[in-house]
């Protein structure tokens, strides 16, 4: 089977991104993007390579005071938002839409952290309720069925690209679900060590109780 360079004929392709939620049934916290993709010629495509870029928009939202102290290690004072609001990453995002001809359904899968120390889970997790703005980039490359019959490849063009905002309650009950009362850091060894060692000699039931005791000691 040939591949021939693209024809002055190309597939028009559209995307969207229609809906948020919970994966259901999963091992580990994961979001479901139902997107979709219409192509306006009518050209029968085999399969599309597709690359999805997940960016937040922090700018297209507002923010209670509250919300603004939790995020100034991320933003730096409220005075500046307005300069260092930018997109950032959330996550990119490798999969292959099937054959269609005319429009059809993908999902887009993504594996979510409770890692305090990366951007998006601070984000997420300091915003309490409200939508997160999300911006989809797609890229790729596009398998279709030319004017004389032979398979032809072009790539999706850079400008296609789609908006969805995801209630934050989404994230929300899905990290409650897999982390009840519950969040996650990352410590050194040695720091792990020194709280173990603190926890066997206090007693102490969890580390959690360790950090307590050590928050309430430096109270004192």
């Amino acid at each position: 089977m040939s591949v021939e360079a693209v024809p002055a004929t190309q597939p028009l392709l559209e995307f969207s991104v229609l809906d948020a939620a919970e994966m259901p049934r999963s091992a580990a916290p994961l979001l479901r993007f139902d997107g979709h993709v219409a192509e306006e010629s009518g050209r029968e495509v085999f399969t599309i390579a597709l690359t999805v870029q997940i960016m937040v928009e922090p700018a297209k939202r507002s923010y209670d005071d509250a919300t603004k102290e939790r995020l100034v290690e991320m933003f730096g004072a409220p005075e500046r938002w307005a300069q260092t609001t930018n997109n950032f990453l959330l996550a990119e995002i490798y999969l292959l839409v099937p054959a269609f001809t005319g429009a059809t359904g993908f999902r887009v899968l993504l594996p979510c952290t409770f890692d305090m120390e990366i951007a998006a889970a601070k984000y997420l997790y300091s915003l309490p309720d409200g939508e997160v703005p999300l911006l989809f980039n797609f890229t790729g490359s596009v398998f279709y069925r030319g004017e004389d019959g032979r398979i032809q490849i072009t790539q999706v063009p850079w400008d296609r690209s789609a908006r969805l905002s995801m209630p934050i309650a989404t994230w929300r009950d899905m990290m409650a679900h897999h982390y009840p009362n519950g969040s996650w850091i990352r410590l050194d060894e040695a720091t792990l060590d020194a709280l173990g060692r603190r926890k066997a000699r206090e007693g102490l039931p969890t580390y959690d109780a360790v950090v307590t005791q050590l928050l309430e000691d430096e109270g004192s």
